[in-house]
């Protein structure tokens, strides 16, 4: 009788740690919502070879590993989840995801091209590894035959390990009643296949997620625009900077520096400017890493995305 007198008195004192910064069983049914599962550029960090010092700070134990750039979407209410982008760290988020979301299923994974990290994961789901059935892989049609004519991922296609679901430009793709992604074609060094951006919309917010373009001038669109219609905006912050790869041509590997973003979103009201998270960082960038940069960025009114944070689109 006393242990059990111990035991429920350490439970009542311990819930509220357990359940602190959690959503409820009860609103948790109704969640939509975004995980960052990931915000390193394809290179992940550290990089492989790097002996610079933001590098040997991890080895050192001073840093933790960040991963390569990716999201977990779940809706709550029909207990399912969704990939954005197959990483080489695919393992390790995908489990994040599970344990995230309270379940081990997994829906679909959407890919917007092939660069290295964002395929490249999809290896995880053949027969060396999980043996995945049909599992739907959202594509646009140049990825679709790239994967479908290009080993190992052919492989993938023939054994059935993956379905390849083609996707349109500015589709919707109704997930849900009440949840819908859309792929967004923008400009981007497409040796292999095209690059999407995604908008995830809900009955009540809606996301857009930009990992990868070269530089927004480049797009047809608006990025100002687009950045309007939505809640929150995960946008490309490869490069902080001119001059951040002093040994190579950054002309080659164009992205939007995080300068060039912040003064072409400058002139707008400060609510417009909190939409603004940005993602994808280069082991260079100093924004992978909490330090004078990021305090800076978050003072002129944008945010910075970080890992395992939610995103809610839907209470």
């Amino acid at each position: 009788m006393k242990r059990y007198f111990y035991w429920a008195c350490t439970l009542l004192v311990l819930a509220p740690i357990l359940t602190k910064g959690q959503i409820t069983a009860t609103e948790s049914k109704q969640s939509q919502y975004i995980t960052v599962l990931g915000i390193a550029q394809d290179g992940g960090y550290p990089q492989a070879g790097c002996t610079a010092e933001h590098c040997l700070r991890h080895w050192r134990g001073e840093e933790e590993k960040r991963h390569v750039v990716s999201l977990g979407l779940t809706d709550q209410a029909s207990g399912q989840n969704w990939l954005f982008e197959a990483t080489p760290d695919f393992t390790s988020q995908l489990q994040q995801l599970q344990q995230a979301s309270g379940t081990s299923n997994l829906s679909g994974i959407f890919l917007t091209h092939a660069h290295m990290g964002h395929y490249a994961g999809l290896l995880q789901l053949g027969r060396e590894a999980m043996g995945a059935k049909g599992m739907p892989v959202y594509v646009m049609p140049r990825m679709k035959e790239f994967l479908e004519k290009n080993a190992p991922w052919s492989q993938l296609v023939a054994l059935g390990n993956i379905k390849l679901i083609l996707m349109e430009q500015e589709k919707s793709i109704q997930l849900t009643p009440t949840l819908r992604v859309t792929p967004l074609l923008v400009p981007h060094r497409d040796e292999f296949s095209e690059t999407v951006g995604f908008r995830v919309e809900t009955s009540e917010k809606s996301l857009l997620f930009i990992p990868d373009i070269d530089k927004w001038p480049l797009w047809e669109k608006d990025i100002r625009a687009e950045v309007a219609r939505v809640d929150v905006a995960l946008l490309d912050a490869t490069f902080y900077q001119e001059g951040e790869l002093p040994n190579r041509n950054m002309s080659e590997i164009p992205h939007p520096f995080v300068v060039e973003t912040m003064a072409l979103f400058s002139p707008l009201p400060a609510v417009e400017k909190r939409k603004v998270k940005f993602i994808h960082f280069n082991h260079t960038n100093p924004l992978i890493l909490e330090g004078a940069e990021r305090d800076a960025v978050k003072k002129l009114g944008f945010e910075v995305a970080t890992e395992g944070e939610r995103i809610v689109l839907k209470k």
